[in-house]
């Protein structure tokens, strides 16, 4: 998944907020688990940031250019369609560039 190499290239900030103990954040803590160190690796210089805060329900915030900023609610999402959310927010970085 090549996209994943470019998301210090489109994206400021990305930002993963979760419950620790919800089972609603499941899917959150699972992508977090399992794509945090691939996305840190192929993006050293970005801010990755995780927010765990009791009883929040599960966000992904992506900040670009000028402070513009995306978020979409994880509940009910799958581990693989939280991966592609943030694919899709990748694409709404590069194209705010264009």
């Amino acid at each position: 998944m090549a996209w994943k190499s470019h998301l210090s290239r489109n994206l400021k900030e990305l930002r993963v907020l979760f419950c620790q103990t919800s089972p609603a954040s499941s899917s959150a803590r699972a992508f977090v688990e399992n794509n945090y160190k691939d996305l840190k690796t192929l993006n050293p210089k970005l801010p990755i940031l995780i927010r765990e805060c009791n009883g929040i329900e599960p966000q992904l915030w992506a900040r670009y250019d000028m402070g513009v900023e995306r978020g979409i609610r994880l509940e009910g999402l799958t581990e693989a369609q939280i991966l592609k959310a943030l694919e899709d927010l990748v694409k709404v970085g590069a194209s705010l560039k264009a």
